[in-house]
């Protein structure tokens, strides 16, 4: 799953960012639990449809919520052209990370998920022509060194998922690359409904191309709905977080995801926690600090 930071965040105050902290903190916490739904249904569909599954069913209860609560105005953007391109770019994101989980460990998914802040430095060098500074090249050269320390290319074999999860990182990287300088005016539930609609849209585009839908169980349903209310909830925690505190306090809190993964992975996926996986880990950290300074 494959981190959404066209918000726009209130002016830095030490409440608010110690709220946004905890917001973002949260959030990656709920994501990682629709990574492990999605794994573990991905193991019995294809995932397009998985993607397809969760989205709908994430779908569903941001329209029930706005319903009863009397928002659905909110749930129309106000610009809609950023807005579809953002989340055409999202559902890209989603669709090969969601694959990745499903053919690798989550905390290798993640490792090369963490790639992009690296990635929105050198796109932003190359496509905007901003200046980095030696201290942000030092850190763009040591995430792809914490790559080779977790990954160990030509000891360990790679495979498509490592490509899709470095997929993820880039096409996410491009989207915030497109879209920083654009001010996002648009309400927390736009912003999230917009992904949603054109998330599903396109997964259920790539299902049906791919030989149409499974049968799904109700069991399975019941994992889907659970996800879906994951998603809805991390992207609602995320953009609220984003909005809430300065975007240099929350955005780290993506790295948290390599505990919740060497966490999740041994719990339910069996996946041992290698000592190379969490050196690169490291090293990754620190590099995406010094992009961030």
């Amino acid at each position: 799953m494959s981190v959404d930071a066209t918000g726009a965040p209130v002016p830095a105050n030490m409440p608010g960012n110690l709220r946004a902290a905890g917001l973002g903190f949260l959030a990656f916490a709920v994501f990682s639990g629709t990574d492990v739904l999605v794994k573990l249904l991905a193991e019995r569909f294809e995932v397009p449809q998985v993607t397809f599954m969760v989205t709908l069913a994430s779908l569903a209860l941001l329209a029930v919520y706005a319903g009863v609560t009397g928002t659905a105005a909110s749930l129309r953007p106000r610009h809609p052209g950023l807005a579809l391109l953002r989340a055409f770019l999202l559902a890209v994101d989603t669709l090969l990370i969601h694959y990745a989980f499903s053919v690798l460990p989550l905390s290798e998914a993640y490792l090369l998920a963490f790639l992009t802040p690296v990635l929105v430095a050198v796109l932003a060098f190359a496509l905007l022509a901003e200046r980095l500074s030696a201290l942000a090249w030092s850190g763009v050269v040591l995430g792809f060194l914490g790559v080779a320390i977790a990954l160990r290319p030509g000891i360990e074999p790679l495979n498509l998922g490592h490509a899709a999860a470095a997929g993820s990182a880039l096409v996410f990287a491009l989207s915030l690359v497109l879209l920083r300088r654009a001010k996002a005016t648009e309400s927390d539930l736009a912003l999230v409904s917009t992904l949603l609609v054109v998330l599903a849209a396109v997964a259920l585009a790539v299902a049906s191309a791919g030989g149409g839908l499974a049968r799904v169980g109700s069991g399975d349903l019941l994992i889907a709905f659970l996800a879906g209310l994951f998603m809805l909830g991390g992207h609602l925690l995320l953009v609220r977080a984003f909005r809430t505190g300065d975007a240099s306090v929350v955005a780290p809190f993506q790295y948290s995801q390599i505990i919740w993964g060497c966490l999740f992975g041994a719990l339910f996926f069996a996946a041992p926690v290698e000592l190379h996986t969490v050196a690169g880990a490291l090293v990754i950290v620190l590099s995406g600090w010094l992009v961030l300074k």
